[in-house]
């Protein structure tokens, strides 16, 4: 694995600060059933970083002492963690909204027969990686049986009512493009989908969120040895547009990590560039609160290029649309 932060640090990114907290994104570890290529956290089936009981408690506690309004969760595949579902209740039960980044695949193992229920019966909004409607093109970037596996679970989430109008349980899809290119504009894509998958599938979902693919990690790495990663990064750089700059997610997000360290965003966590405030040293959950965030500058290198090229791009998907 080629590390990628050495050809980041040097950067002209412009200088950026914190508003007001409204996410919490919580990486509950990279313990996952798929190792798909463009996964920037580089997250796998014999990856052990797991986060711990205690850790999920003091996220808890932070959720009762903060504005937090959303709580995002990650990884790997966050269901796999033994404290997921505590965390969705405790969350839920504050009135937060939840959000699972599901790969799909996952409500196919046997030991998570019911977690498309549980998530249902919480009103946890899904945000499913589907990186293209082609079968071909999926099981490239994500392995065989791969999109296959994703229709199955794609319908199992329907028939629960995901994706469907007036069910209130919303069912976003994620593309990522297949190599070192931008994606495409969200809007038109988004049509795409929707007439492939209903047609083909008879599936159904609210919306497409379209994501650059970050130059860091397992998708870095191959770029390095590929010769392509320099171009990749002029790319990026060549379709800054500083428009996109207010609505960059790190602005209103706080990154936790699988042992409760803290980022300002999940590409700063695999880049291990942490939290700054003031003399702290290394921020932890435990010991922080919302307000010591406020107005704080945010840690950038050339990577921050990726939410800020073209469209942009966050964890919500396109800035310009």
């Amino acid at each position: 694995m080629h590390a990628t932060l050495p050809l980041l640090l040097e950067t002209d990114f412009p200088a950026i600060r914190r508003g007001t907290l409204e996410t919490l994104q919580v990486n509950l570890g990279y313990l996952c059933n798929q190792s798909c290529l463009h996964c920037h956290v580089n997250a796998g089936p014999r990856r052990t970083e797991v986060m711990s009981a205690d850790i999920a408690d003091a996220i808890i506690r932070f959720l009762e002492r903060s504005p937090v309004s959303t709580l995002d969760l990650t990884g790997g595949a966050p269901e796999l963690n033994p404290s997921f579902r505590r965390l969705v209740s405790a969350a839920r039960a504050q009135d937060i909204t939840v959000i699972d980044r599901c790969n799909l695949t996952i409500l196919l193992e046997p030991e998570q027969a019911d977690t498309g229920r549980f998530l249902a019966d919480n009103q946890v909004k899904i945000v499913a990686s589907l990186p293209c409607y082609i079968e071909d093109n999926v099981d490239a970037q994500r392995g065989d049986g791969t999109f296959a596996g994703s229709v199955k679970a794609l319908r199992r989430l329907n028939r629960l009512g995901y994706g469907e109008p007036g069910s209130g349980l919303e069912l976003d899809l994620v593309y990522n493009p297949q190599g070192p290119v931008l994606p495409p504009p969200q809007q038109a894509l988004e049509q795409d989908y929707r007439q492939h998958l209903e047609a083909s599938y008879g599936i159904h979902f609210n919306k497409l969120r379209t994501l650059t693919n970050m130059p860091i990690k397992r998708f870095g790495s191959t770029l390095v040895s590929q010769g392509r990663f320099a171009d990749y990064m002029e790319l990026l750089r060549s379709t800054h547009q500083d428009s996109n700059l207010g609505g960059v997610m790190c602005r209103t997000l706080l990154s936790v990590d699988w042992q409760g360290y803290l980022y300002d965003c999940d590409f700063n966590q695999m880049l291990t560039m942490p939290l700054q405030l003031g003399g702290r040293g290394r921020p932890h959950i435990s010991a922080i609160k919302a307000a010591d965030l406020a107005n704080a500058a945010i840690r950038v290198a050339d990577h921050c290029y990726g939410c800020t090229a073209g469209q942009g791009s966050s964890c919500g998907g396109a800035l310009d649309n």
